[in-house]
């Protein structure tokens, strides 16, 4: 599964000095995809981890693509003017990869889609502008996640208290779906801290709070109690959420986790020995390439012209099915949740990956329609409508079942 995995360590013209990183975990037809993120820490063996993960996301999906992750060293908290010249400088370095698509990269944290576009502009490559933010798709899947994971463990959603770790692009949205299906999101976090009701947090002002002022944001505001990030995992609380950086839940935060059910929106917040422990424990772990998959799914439908409101329809029926049914599978087989899922997507992928480079005449007039939509011959809404039955077998099919 690892073919044409590789890793590239990116320096900077300008010095010589490392600008950042890319890892590739797997390709099909040489492609490989997956988010660009900024941050000051980010490092190789961090990028290898979710780069796997993508790969395992794509298989899960059931898209033709291989894995990939990549990183940049910088600040995401910077003026936008340094930022855009960091990506400008490492779009540069790496535009062979580019141009090629050997690497396909995507908005992450610290980074957004208008950014990623206008990086790739910036050494003449034109991407085709996404309509909506692919965050809100993510923060759909891992609110369906959560919601057919409390299903499984008999709880009400509407009764439900969650917490979300990680304020961000799909942070926010993914606090936003909780409120409307009257859950009580008690407590939130961003780089800089964290903000506990117990009462609930009025999100709408905490989201205009953050667009305004950053992720500092949680420092200036009264609408809770000022908590340390560390505190996050023991507020009282259902609905654990991780959406910010790797490793974020550890062996040590196990005992405290007060939540019985975690719903990940970043890529490998718990550790493998965590997330073992956490199942063992009676905690339904939903693993992140199956919560997040919102992301690559969605942003892949909207790349094809469905409306946002079509592709949160098919994450709403069809994928909150799916995760019930592999929570069934996982509790009858007594293995773990992410053990069950893993081989899902595997199989998947692989399966995907030889269709993909051995087409058979209805795969290679596809291929032939996607090249003529990516050069503006055909329009947008007759290849959603042509695309249906694809995407609707995107998600793996699952029988409904009662817990």
């Amino acid at each position: 599964m690892n073919d044409g995995s590789r890793t590239i360590v990116v320096e900077d013209a300008r010095g010589g000095t490392p600008l950042g990183y890319v890892a590739i975990d797997s390709t099909i037809e040489g492609r490989a995809a997956g988010g660009l993120r900024m941050a000051p820490d980010v490092s190789l063996d961090e990028l290898k981890k979710l780069a796997r993960a993508m790969t395992l996301k794509y298989g899960f999906v059931g898209l033709p693509q291989g894995g990939a992750k990549a990183g940049v060293l910088g600040d995401s908290e910077q003026g936008t003017e340094r930022r855009s010249a960091i990506l400008r400088r490492f779009a540069k370095a790496i535009l062979p990869l580019l141009e090629r698509r050997e690497y396909v990269p995507y908005s992450d944290l610290g980074t957004s889609d208008a950014e990623i576009r206008q990086m790739l502009e910036s050494v003449g490559l034109r991407r085709q502008h996404r309509g909506h933010p692919s965050g809100i798709y993510t923060a759909g899947t891992v609110f369906e996640a959560a919601r057919a994971a409390a299903t499984a463990r008999g709880l009400s959603m509407e009764k439900s208290r969650v917490v979300i770790e990680g304020f961000g692009e799909v942070g926010r949205p993914l606090a936003g779906r909780f409120v409307r299906a009257r859950a009580r999101v008690v407590a939130i976090s961003t780089s800089f801290g964290g903000v506990y009701n117990p009462c609930g947090l009025d999100i709408g002002r905490l989201r205009s709070k953050a667009e305004q002022m950053g992720s500092i944001f949680v420092k200036k505001s009264a609408a809770g109690e000022s908590i340390e990030k560390s505190r996050l995992k023991e507020v009282p609380a259902d609905i654990f959420c991780p959406c910010a950086r790797h490793d974020t839940v550890q062996v040590s935060d196990v005992a405290r986790l007060a939540a019985r059910i975690l719903s990940c929106g970043a890529n490998c917040p718990v550790t493998p020995e965590a997330e073992r422990l956490l199942w063992q424990g009676g905690v339904v772990c939903v693993p992140d390439f199956v919560a997040n998959c919102g992301g690559v799914l969605g942003g892949t439908m909207d790349f094809c012209g469905w409306r946002p409101e079509e592709i949160f329809s098919l994450i709403e029926h069809r994928f909150g099915g799916a995760v019930t049914g592999l929570i069934r599978d996982a509790m009858a087989k007594g293995k773990p949740l992410r053990e069950v899922a893993e081989d899902v997507a595997i199989t998947r992928w692989q399966e995907v990956k030889q269709r993909t480079e051995h087409p058979s005449a209805a795969g290679r007039f596809f291929r032939i329609g996607i090249t003529l939509y990516r050069a503006g011959w055909v329009p947008a809404r007759l290849v959603s409508r042509l695309s249906t039955r694809y995407f609707n077998g995107r998600i793996p099919q699952s029988r409904n079942h009662d817990f």
